[in-house]
């Protein structure tokens, strides 16, 4: 067996793949998912705007409240890749997203 160098070792920190993030299934790290109101949801982009995965869908996808307002765009959730940590539901100002436990029992 051939032994390292110091210049064999990779150098920390550094992303010699980019957009590797997209093959790594990170949602399974998560014990609370986020899941969004639709109806109370006002489209303001701030949970887009905070997520740091990003995870935070927008969609071309028309949607109507129950109360008969119509958006043409919805917000969801990529759950292969959302990690959980909350900070959607933290900063929606109506609170349209909740979390909840990954775990029903």
């Amino acid at each position: 067996m051939k032994q390292l160098t110091w210049k064999d070792l990779p150098i920390g920190g550094v992303i010699v793949e980019p957009g590797n993030a997209r093959k790594n299934l990170t949602g399974t790290w998560r014990t609370e998912r986020p899941v969004i109101d639709q109806d109370a949801c006002i489209r303001c982009r701030i949970c887009w705007m905070y997520c740091p995965e990003p995870a935070i869908l927008e969609l071309k996808k028309p949607y109507t409240t129950k109360s008969g307002k119509k958006y043409d765009l919805t917000y969801e959730i990529d759950y292969d890749h959302c990690k959980g940590c909350g900070i959607c539901a933290h900063e929606c100002p109506v609170k349209a997203i909740k979390m909840v436990s990954e775990v029903v029992g």
